[in-house]
């Protein structure tokens, strides 16, 4: 498994960035606070991955364990058991699974790779490792089979030959198939490489190997030749044999299948082309596609099955792909969503010599893992207990909430189990196997992911599992149906036009905003009842700001009605269209004045859940499409939203549903503008600038712009040519809006009371203050305007503005203010709901009780660096350059349980952590070599050192910062292996016993043995032992080892020497070794045991 090599270098750390915090502490004023969070709380490490494994090859089962296993082509192997079990685990190499073999209820896994390499995993701890490796130098595998209770491992190449491995050793046997031998005369070519082998299930003496030009040979083990040899004209995909052994069937590139008695000479006994069509004069059928892969089981009091991929004919164009069922003279195609890459059926026995008894299929396909019933009529699928539908839309953003209100994962579960489809099967999920965690850390743990298709989805990630709770579906706010003269207006977004661009979410009063690539920002509240709303109220927003156009003929700065001066604190600014109508839209004489999406027109169900309680829209300008929105804010307790784009921002009050505020971003600096800023020409394209994947502002090019968000074909490099000088703009560059921040806080300087503040931070690295003079609550607050004064830039950074946070005089995070929840849809009269609102507190925020004489300590980071501003004296109390050569993709002020740091995330694939307020580098790790423009989309972190990112287009990886949960981490991770009996062995039956029927055995040591075969060429493959050889072996006997050498590894991320430890160390692994030297005596004393089990 590949593990980073982790060290916090904290004494001068690798980048030039690290340099000490300067500080300055302003003359009269004492800033010493006590900081708790020290390095030793940090320490970072991966905790678990959810969702479809990305690419997949290849699949196993075990039947006795019941763990499914999934290996896919990067190298990474998914090992699956009850819902809540899941691992993932990493070949180092890289390189695709071919295929997975269980031994089966042995706690071990076989996978091949297509680097003609075979590894041996030990499933028996909870981080699988690998014991053995095996390369083979000289030929390339092609197909493994390990029978049932057999520790050798047959291995065919692409030569034709077939190796034994093994696999308690690894080490190869003298004992060789050659090709030539096998085929003899039959064939005067080569047969083309191994696709099959495996062994008479009733007598182990004999093994089919299966050709790829069509030649099946039946090779007797012990007198080293071939017994049989069948030969048909049509390339072979795949062979599985009838339980007595007495019969077999091969599926064919024509789309055929061919049973073959084991006796039978020369021809099949029978020839099915399920999908072809019958020819009337008994010609042969036509052909069909490649029947790709064929299993045949039987049943004990009934007609076996038969279940196949592929072979359909060739004129279903356009078909989906199909699982074939064929049972009796019934034959079921089951069509499938994506391709089939593989499927095995579940079966009641183990033993391949017994009736097979299949009562599942699964089948994995490109994006999905299918589980069909095939007991019940009609074969339903299993309803998915895992959390394999991340990517039933591609992700476009995602937000991560740790430590969230109690009640609010019953709340979401309780409206999203009405979401169900009905039609499942109504047994239990068949991959039960594992045992789950026993973790001790339960705060609730919520991610929301915003996907293309304009879908949130709410999960419950507490406790390091994941499950789906709620999803909402955006677009049925929108017409869809568009009409053909609309299509012009709608390239701004062609494919996706619904996609989710940045989400707003506030846990405790439940409102949530989300801001789509179509310049709209839809505002929903939480309601547990169901309602029809007539009309969806909408609010249409001009934003555009000429600087060279004063007089511009529609009145204002080129941005329409909307632009008014500076409003004087008490003048109440003009709103877009009527406000007592706020759904008609301001038709203005520039024809131009459209949105980009059609807000339904017709009466609309909500069900209980998520419910629109406005819309606002963001609409074409004398002929320009609205810029996309970089930044969303919202706040429940002043009943606002702001959200902002390269021109400017607005305010938003939902409860009155008027736009407050609506100003450019020159004209928030008023008359000390520190910018020499040049009027902007006139642009020559009509598309909006900047991809919702590109990073740099306004970069993307026209043709990419109009790509789906979610399109990764770009360029995986950051490569970013943003000047570092702040002063000096680029013509085309505009100051836009990249961040929010409300508060209840000092809003000038000097100030001596705390009023509510809105922070503005723009991609030129400046912060301004906006204070707002909010009605009291009850009827005034539906009635009187909010008033928003600009006053002023608090500060300016080096960079575009990342994150803002609040402390008060002791270094505690002050939240912003907030109302708690509260049924919207109540259905008594409207004074009855005043009271409601009136008795609660409008702000559940500390600030409110602070002393007037304490200072507050106001956090601002911008992708370069952190400063710490003391309030009301502005002064500026620490700085930190966190990078020079890179910059931050995302950063977060979150709450530890010690304490409350700043966590970043560096394009550099660094994740630091600062301490607060005094700008302490605390950790600096190198966490990824290269980072992804998904990454940096996705890239989250949370309080309690959590924090996740999408590490492929399908699945989350999580990880932790914090030293607590590392610790924690093996205590939470469930149990792949449970000790299971392995099930009794098919009764023989007197006769057959009598008369030599029934399984034959074979001793296989006598024959692959170093005795009787010697040792193999040792040029044809080297042995690899594994990292997991001394954990996995000693640390399966005894757990003082294993727990040894976690600590070494964990300390040597910490970056500590290991000397002192050096001494204990080397005893105990001299006491481990003497425990292993008894454990093999055991072993050799009981040699009918497995390996495993001493």
């Amino acid at each position: 498994m590949k593990k980073f090599n982790i060290r916090k270098v904290l004494d001068g750390l690798k980048e030039a960035s690290s340099s000490t915090p300067s500080v300055h502490v302003g003359p009269q004023e004492n800033h010493l606070i006590q900081e708790t969070l020290q390095s030793e709380h940090f320490q970072l490490c991966k905790t678990v991955r959810h969702g479809f494994p990305y690419q997949p090859s290849s699949m196993a089962f075990d039947p006795v364990q019941k763990i499914l296993a999934i290996g896919t082509q990067s190298g990474a192997l998914r090992l699956f058991g009850r819902p809540g079990v899941e691992c993932y685990c990493q070949h180092e190499s890289g390189a695709a699974v071919i295929q997975l073999q269980f031994l089966i209820n042995e706690g071990a896994l076989v996978s091949a790779l297509a680097d003609d390499t075979v590894h041996l995993w030990n499933l028996r701890q909870k981080r699988p490792a690998i014991l053995h490796s095996l390369k083979f130098s000289r030929e390339r595998i092609t197909f493994c089979h390990l029978p049932f209770q057999s520790k050798w491992l047959y291995i065919g190449t692409e030569r034709g030959n077939i190796h034994i491995v093994n696999v308690e050793s690894f080490m190869l046997s003298g004992y060789v198939i050659m090709w030539n031998k096998a085929i003899e005369l039959s064939s005067k070519a080569h047969p083309g490489p191994v696709v099959h082998i495996s062994d008479n299930p009733m007598d182990e003496g004999k093994l089919i190997i299966g050709f790829e030009s069509g030649i099946v040979v039946l090779w007797d083990l012990k007198s080293k030749k071939a017994d049989y040899r069948y030969t048909y004209d049509e390339a072979i995909h795949s062979v599985a044999w009838h339980h007595e052994g007495k019969q077999f069937i091969c599926s064919h590139s024509d789309g055929t299948l061919t049973i073959w008695n084991v006796r039978g000479q020369g021809k099949p006994i029978q020839t099915i082309t399920p999908h072809g069509k019958q020819p009337k004069d008994g010609k042969k059928p036509e052909p069909c596609k490649p029947i790709l892969k064929v299993e045949y089981k039987t049943t004990r009091n009934g007609e076996p099955f038969i279940i196949l991929s592929g072979g359909l004919s060739y004129d279903t164009v356009g078909r989906r792909p199909c699982l074939t069922v064929m049972h009796g003279k019934s034959t079921a195609v089951l069509e499938m969503d994506y391709p089939i890459v593989d499927f095995l059926t579940l079966c009641e026995t183990p033993y391949p010599n017994d009736f097979q008894e299949p009562y599942a299929v699964v089948v994995l396909l490109e994006k999905d893992l299918v589980v069909i019933d095939l007991a019940q009529n009609g074969y339903p699928i299993f309803e998915n207990p895992y959390p394999l539908t991340i990517h039933e839309s591609p992700v476009t953003c995602c937000e991560y909430f740790a430590d969230c209100p109690v009640d609010l994962i019953p709340a979401l579960y309780s409206v999203g189990s009405r979401q169900k489809r009905q039609g499942y099967s109504k047994k239990e999920w068949p991959i039960s196997g594992g045992n789950w965690g026993q973790g001790t850390q339960s705060y609730p743990e919520i991610i929301i992911t915003g996907h293309a298709d304009g879908t949130v989805k709410f999960w419950d990630a507490s406790a390091i599992m994941l499950q789906v709770l709620y999803k909402l579906k955006t677009a049925k706010v929108f017409d869809r149906n568009r009409s053909k003269e609309d299509k012009s207006s709608m390239e701004v977004s062609d494919e996706d036009p619904f996609a989710i661009q940045i989400m707003a979410w506030c846990p405790e009063s439940r409102m949530l905003c989300v801001a789509g690539v179509s310049a709209n920002v839809i505002i929903y509240r939480f309601s547990k009842l169901e309602v029809t709303t007539e009309v969806v109220q909408l609010l249409e927003v001009r934003m555009q700001y000429e600087l060279n156009d004063t007089e511009s003929p529609d009145g204002g700065g080129g941005g329409g009605e909307q632009t008014s001066a500076l409003p004087t604190p008490g003048a109440s600014p003009q709103t877009s269209g009527p406000p007592s109508h706020p759904s008609t839209s301001s038709n203005n004489s520039d024809g131009g004045n459209m949105p980009c999406l059609k807000v339904r027109s017709t009466p609309m169900k909500q069900s209980p859940g998520y419910q629109v309680d406005l819309v606002v829209q963001l609409v074409w300008v004398s002929g320009e499409p609205p810029q996309q929105i970089t930044s969303l804010a919202l706040n429940s307790s002043y009943g606002l939203v702001v959200f902002g784009n390269s021109n400017g921002l607005a305010v938003v009050d939902y409860v009155q549903k008027t736009v407050v505020l609506n100003l450019g971003t020159v004209e928030l600096y008023g008359s000390n503008d520190p910018y020499q800023r040049q009027p902007r020409s006139p642009r020559k394209t009509r598309q909006p600038s900047g991809g919702l994947c590109d990073i740099n502002e306004g970069s993307a090019t026209s043709e990419d712009r109009c790509k789906s968000p979610t399109s990764d074909h770009r360029d995986n490099s950051f490569s970013r040519s943003r000047s570092s000088s702040v002063t000096s703009i680029d013509k085309e560059a505009k100051e836009a809006i990249s961040s929010f921040h409300f508060c209840e806080t000092f809003a000038r300087k000097g100030d001596s009371t705390l009023t509510p503040c809105l922070y503005v931070g723009t991609s030129l690295g400046t912060v301004l203050t906006l204070a707002l003079t909010l009605p009291p609550a009850g009827e005034q607050r539906q009635l009187q305007p909010v008033i928003i004064s600009p006053t002023g830039m608090l500060v300016r950074l080096k960079g575009s503005h990342l994150r803002m946070a609040f402390l008060d005089s002791t270094g505690a995070l002050l939240p912003p203010a907030f109302d708690p929840w509260y049924e919207p849809n109540v259905t008594a009269d409207g004074e009855e709901r005043e009271k409601v609102r009136k008795r609660r507190p409008v702000s559940v925020s500390p600030s409110t009780s602070q002393d007037l004489n304490e200072s507050q300590y106001a956090v601002v980071c911008s992708e370069k660096q952190a400063k710490v501003i003391s309030l009301p004296s502005q002064t500026c109390i620490y700085k930190h350059s966190i990078t020079e050569t890179s910059f931050i993709l995302r950063a977060d002020v979150v709450q530890m349980s010690q304490g409350v740091c700043l966590a970043c995330f560096c394009a550099n694939g660094h994740i630091m952590t600062l301490s607060l307020p005094g700008l302490r580098p605390l950790m600096d790790v190198n966490y990824l070599p290269l980072t992804d423009m998904r990454i940096a989309r996705t890239f989250c972190f949370t309080n309690l050192g959590q924090a996740m990112y999408l590490c492929s287009p399908t699945e989350i990886q999580r990880i932790t910062y914090s030293q607590d949960t590392c610790e924690n981490l093996q205590e939470m991770l469930g149990e792949l292996f449970t000790p299971v009996e392995t099930p009794e062995a098919p009764n023989r039956g007197f006769f057959k016993g009598l008369f030599g029927g029934g399984a034959q055995s074979l001793d296989r040591e006598e024959l692959f043995g170093e005795v009787a075969a010697g040792r193999a060429s040792r040029s044809l493959a080297q042995h690899i032992p594994g990292p997991g050889g001394i954990e996995g072996m000693k640390g399966a006997a005894s757990g003082v080892v294993g727990d040894l050498a976690r600590a070494r590894i964990a300390l040597d991320e910490r970056g500590q020497k290991l000397g002192e430890l050096e001494e204990r160390t080397a005893a105990m692994m001299a006491s481990a070794d003497s425990f292993s030297k008894h454990a093999h005596e055991m072993m050799l004393k009981c040699k009918d045991k497995k390996w495993y089990q001493f």
